[in-house]
C-alpha cells in the first residue's frame, strides 16, 4: 500500500478575544456593579432594569443609533419641563474608550429613580394574570349561583350606562396618555413603571368590556351598548370626557403623569369607583361589580400612585432644580385641579340613580379632597385655592 503524505495547508489558530480573555475580580459574578443600588444590596429588579436603556451620557459611545424626523435622537430630556440633577450638562462628545468625559456617575439625576413596586416584565405578567384569573372565577361563580338575578332593576341600567362608561376613561388614558409617556421618559426605570401603569388601565378597560358582554348574555334587558351613548351624550359624563381627552393631549410627559395620577385619579377616579360604585353596589344586590372596580382601585392606590409619588418626590427635592420643579408642579396643580373638580361635580346626578343610595355626594367629594390634600402634603406641595370649590 502507498502511504499518503500529509498535505501542507495553513492550520487555523483559535485565540481568545482580548477583553473576554481577561480575568478580573468579578469575572464569575452573576450580578452587575456598574450602578449604585438603592439599598445595601442590589435587587433583581435593579439588575434587569437599571441602565438597560442606552444613554450617550453614560456609555453609548457612538451616540444615538437613531433619530426622529426633526433630527433629535433617542430620548431628549426636553420632552419635559421638569429637570433632574445634571440635565443642563451638554451631551459629551463620545468615542470608543472616551468614558464619561469626567462626569460623575451617573451622568444625570434621572437615573436615580427606582420604582418602589420593582416592576419589570415578570411582575407585570404575573400580577395581571392573577387579577384576570380571580375576576374570571368571580364572574363564573356568580353565573352559576344566579347572582345576577338579585340585582335591582335600576342597578342593571346603572351598570350598563355608567359603570360601562368608565371603560372609555381607562382605554383612553391607558393607550394615549401612559403608553405615550412611557416612550418619552428618559430611563428604563421610568419606562417600566409607566408602561405597567398603562397595562393596568388597558386591562381594566378590557375587564369592563368583557364583563359587559357577559351581562348582556346573563341579565335580561341588559343593554351592552348603552355605555356608548352615555359617554358621548350624557351631560353628567361630559366633564369627565372633556378632562380625559385634554389629559391625552398633554405634550410634556411628566405633566401627563402628574395631572393624571396626582390630580385626576384621586379627585375623579376614586370618587366614582370607591365612593359611588363600590358603596352602592352591595345594597343593590350586586357583589360582583365591586370585584372588578376594586381590582382597578388597588392598581391605582397601591401601585400606580406609589411609583408616581416616589418619582415626583425626587424631582421636587432635586439637588439642583428643586425650586424650579416645585414651582412647575404648583402651576400644574393650578391648571388641573379646577378642571377635575368641575368634572367631579358634573357627576353628582349619578348618586341619585340607584334604588339603594350610596353615601352623599358631598361626603364622598370631601373624602377624596382630604386624600388629595394628603398626597400633596407628602410631596411638599400646597393645595390650590380651587380645591375649595
Amino acid at each position: 500500500m502507498t502511504a499518503t503524505s500529509e498535505r501542507s495547508v495553513p492550520k487555523p489558530a483559535f485565540t481568545d478575544a482580548e477583553a473576554g480573555a481577561k480575568v478580573f475580580p468579578d469575572s464569575s459574578a452573576r450580578q452587575y456593579n456598574y450602578f449604585t443600588p438603592a439599598k445595601r444590596k442590589q435587587s433583581h429588579y435593579e439588575d434587569v432594569t437599571v441602565e438597560v436603556q442606552p444613554d450617550p451620557r453614560h456609555y453609548l459611545s457612538q451616540g444615538w443609533l437613531y433619530a426622529f424626523a426633526d433630527g433629535k435622537g433617542g430620548y431628549p430630556l426636553e420632552w419635559t419641563a421638569m429637570k433632574a440633577w445634571g440635565s443642563d450638562r451638554p451631551v459629551p462628545e463620545r468615542s470608543p474608550g472616551s468614558g464619561g468625559k469626567g462626569y460623575d456617575w451617573p451622568a444625570h439625576g434621572w437615573h436615580e429613580f427606582r420604582d418602589p413596586n420593582e416592576e419589570w416584565e415578570l411582575t407585570l405578567y404575573r400580577y395581571n394574570a392573577n387579577v384576570v384569573r380571580q375576576l374570571n372565577q368571580n364572574i363564573d361563580a356568580a353565573r352559576q349561583a344566579k347572582a345576577f338575578e338579585q340585582w335591582n332593576p335600576n342597578w342593571v341600567d346603572f351598570v350598563a350606562k355608567h359603570v360601562g362608561a368608565w371603560m372609555h376613561v381607562d382605554h383612553g388614558l391607558g393607550l394615549y396618555l401612559y403608553a405615550n409617556a412611557n416612550r418619552r421618559a428618559p430611563t428604563n426605570m421610568h419606562n417600566n413603571a409607566i408602561s405597567v401603569n398603562s397595562m393596568h388601565r388597558i386591562r381594566a378597560a378590557q375587564d369592563l368590556a368583557l364583563y359587559t358582554l357577559t351581562l348582556t348574555e346573563e341579565v335580561p334587558g341588559f343593554d351592552g351598548g348603552a355605555h356608548l351613548a352615555t359617554w358621548n351624550e350624557d351631560p353628567a359624563w361630559q366633564g369627565v370626557r372633556e378632562t380625559a381627552e385634554q389629559l391625552t393631549g398633554i405634550w410634556d410627559w411628566c405633566e401627563a403623569i402628574f395631572a393624571s395620577n396626582i390630580v385626576f385619579e384621586p379627585l375623579v377616579g376614586e370618587l366614582f369607583r370607591s365612593n359611588l360604585v363600590q358603596q352602592a353596589a352591595p345594597a343593590n344586590g350586586d357583589f360582583v361589580t365591586p370585584t372588578l372596580i376594586g381590582a382597578e382601585e388597588f392598581d391605582f392606590s397601591e401601585r400606580d400612585l406609589r411609583y408616581t409619588k416616589a418619582m415626583f418626590d425626587l424631582l421636587i427635592n432635586d439637588k439642583e432644580f428643586a425650586d424650579q420643579n416645585k414651582a412647575l408642579a404648583q402651576k400644574w396643580l393650578e391648571d388641573w385641579v379646577p378642571r377635575c373638580i368641575s368634572a367631579a361635580r358634573a357627576l353628582q346626578p349619578l348618586w341619585s340613580q340607584p334604588d339603594a343610595k350610596p353615601i352623599r355626594f358631598e361626603d364622598g367629594l370631601d373624602r377624596v379632597k382630604s386624600r388629595f390634600a394628603g398626597i400633596l402634603s407628602d410631596l411638599g406641595l400646597k393645595a390650590p385655592e380651587e380645591l375649595g370649590q
